[in-house]
């Protein structure tokens, strides 16, 4: 089976930045991208960035675009997640999901889903 954990998340300021990381192990099949997706209180569930695994391809969603940065470490089979600039709209928890061999904004398309991460962002 294929086991993802995010960790990273945390309590800071607006203007602060944050560092999620997530650990994907087990064995897949072939190359597939990985996401972050994140969800607020009260709200769906929405994407945020995604990687290509073996092509470095990344695409992030308009709201984060120029603030996060996606990024794996290939040894570690781990992917993080840079967030500067961080505003109190960024608040939510943070899923990090694995699995995906077709695109990276629909979260259907992933197949498997780490236990989520809760960032706060302060005014």
């Amino acid at each position: 089976q294929v086991r993802v954990v995010e960790s990273g998340g945390g309590l800071v300021q607006a203007g602060g930045s944050l560092r999620l990381s997530c650990a994907a192990s087990g064995r897949t099949f072939g190359s597939y991208n990985m996401g972050w997706f994140r969800q607020a209180p009260e709200k769906e569930r929405e994407f945020v960035a995604g990687i290509s695994w073996s092509g470095g391809s990344t695409y992030y969603a308009d709201p984060v675009k120029g603030r996060f940065t996606i990024s794996r470490e290939h040894a570690k089979n781990t992917v993080y997640l840079q967030m500067n600039s961080l505003k109190p709209d960024d608040t939510g928890v943070y899923y990090c999901a694995a699995g995906n061999d077709y695109g990276f904004t629909h979260s259907y398309e992933y197949r498997y889903w780490g236990q989520g991460t809760q960032v706060t962002v302060s005014s």
